[in-house]
């Protein structure tokens, strides 16, 4: 028996024995008890609240990489940067703003939501980016621009506690599904909304006849996708109100009254109460854990320098091996890629999941990525109709590999810890990943900036070197897909 197999037997095995010793209490109050009751007495799959879920994930994941197809251009009209070669540098650091914010706090935020409650967090996140979101596309400085970004990151603490929700929120057979729900709405926005941002940026310029020059978008040219993007957040705000609780609310005294009533026998109350508590492994000392959460990290390291990079590689001049896109042209790309990666996530990914397994298509996916992105210098060189066509194909396989890896480690997770350590688990890995992901775009608009100004270098010039990079941090996550460093749980 593979560690895979293993691994589902002993999640099975521990959900069994969770299910038997849970203990409900008849308070109304408790939304998770009222919540556990209507899982224990419906089979079906709730699909009203995972499309809430949907919604909110989208909502979150919109305004993290909507202005890398207009950040180049905005960069340039703040006038910071000396010389264009320098855009990538100041670029970078509002690329990482976001995910040093979250980095910061996305700890905490787990502990609010374990303390008060997943739907306060999720509101509060929301909230935060109908702000500051907005506040960003109204930005007349470099200055202005890093402070939201970083607030916003600060500030919207959504992702650690719904995916705790996600696996809360449905019964045990359909927690995969609701992760599945997560990472494809997170890949979805990931690619709508660089695609708003190539799309709706600078409307003077594109849609003069709609447009003027004096109106509001053309005195800020970057504020019409960012203020969509709020103002979607802010109908999902409201929508909120209607999702259920997943945490639960009792305590001693709770338990005593039900005691009173007669409802269980006081000795056999406290019994099933240790037996629903037991003294808990260190997550840090949880190496399936750990390593997956690492692994992870180097993947989403990889995804966000690409997904800097990608949007300033496109629109730099073909003189600089770019190609001299503009950001119109790159929403296009990644709105078509995005549309396929809906696609596959809705109907390829579980049968393909299944027979393959998260890890095994961890590793196919990483060697297609290699060999995909060593082809992107050569691609440049190309014009017309074959270059379109091929950079969409590679942009199409580059983000369906990328969202499956994700949603595979988002199942290697929550499959290492017991559901009452999910929230836990979940605020260690997105406060991890966003350090890593924080690192990517200023990484990334480093290297890209070094590369502009190394055009005829004896070894990999240009372009070559970035994508070499790329390859390098692709080639290290592939390598701990592998034992002795991820380790899957063992069967007790």
């Amino acid at each position: 028996m593979d560690d895979e197999n293993r691994e589902v037997l002993l999640v099975r095995h521990e959900e069994e024995e969770e299910e038997e010793e849970r203990v409900y209490y008849d308070d109304e109050s408790c939304p998770g008890c009222v919540l556990d009751k209507i899982k224990q007495s419906n089979s079906a799959v709730p699909f009203n609240y995972l499309f809430f879920v949907f919604l909110l994930a989208l909502a979150a994941a919109l305004p993290i990489s909507s202005l890398f197809p207009f950040l180049y251009f905005m960069i340039r009209d703040f006038g910071i940067a000396k010389k264009d070669e320098d855009i990538g540098y100041y670029a970078g650091a509002v690329g990482c703003a976001f995910m040093f914010g979250r980095f910061l706090t996305s700890i905490f935020w787990g502990m609010i939501a374990d303390r008060y409650g997943r739907k306060p967090v999720m509101i509060f996140g929301t909230i935060s980016v109908v702000i500051f979101n907005t506040l960003f596309g109204l930005s007349t400085n470099f200055w202005m621009a890093l402070s939201t970004r970083f607030l916003l990151g600060s500030l919207c603490g959504i992702l650690g506690p719904m995916r705790a929700y996600a696996s809360e929120i449905c019964r045990k057979e359909y927690q995969a599904l609701g992760m599945s729900i997560i990472s494809t709405a997170w890949g979805i926005g990931l690619v709508i909304g660089p695609a708003l941002g190539g799309f709706l940026a600078q409307p003077a310029e594109k849609f003069p006849k709609i447009f003027s020059k004096d109106s509001l978008f053309g005195r800020f040219p970057y504020f019409l996708p960012c203020l969509l993007i709020s103002t979607f957040a802010l109908g999902v705000t409201f929508l909120c109100h209607w999702l259920p609780e997943t945490l639960h609310f009792h305590n001693k005294k709770d338990e005593e009254n039900e005691s009173s009533n007669g409802s269980y026998p006081k000795e056999n109350l406290e019994e099933n109460v240790v037996k629903c508590s037991p003294q808990k492994q260190s997550l840090y000392k949880n190496w399936p854990l750990m390593s997956s959460i690492m692994l992870y990290c180097v993947f989403q390291l990889h995804d966000m320098a690409y997904s800097e990079i990608f949007p300033l590689w496109a629109v730099s001049p073909k003189k600089s091996g770019g190609l001299s896109y503009s950001s119109e042209q790159v929403g296009e790309v990644l709105a078509i890629s995005g549309f396929f990666m809906l696609l596959f996530q809705l109907f390829l990914y579980p049968p393909i999941e299944k027979t393959f397994g998260p890890v095994h298509l961890a590793r196919i996916g990483a060697v297609i990525t290699i060999v995909v992105l060593s082809t992107y210098p050569f691609i440049a060189k190309l014009s017309g109709f074959t270059l379109t066509l091929l950079i969409d194909l590679a942009a199409v396989l580059k983000n369906v590999i990328s969202v499956c890896i994700t949603t595979g480690l988002f199942l290697l997770q929550n499959r290492s810890v017991s559901q009452s350590q999910r929230g836990a688990a979940n605020g260690i890995s997105m406060a991890a990943m966003s350090l890593f992901k924080a690192i990517g775009p200023a990484g990334g608009g480093v290297i890209f900036s070094w590369a502009q100004n190394h055009q005829n270098g004896s070894f990999l010039p240009g372009d070559h070197m970035v994508f070499f990079i790329l390859n390098v941090i692709e080639f290290i996550a592939l390598i701990m897909t592998f034992k002795p460093f991820l380790v899957l749980a063992d069967v007790i």
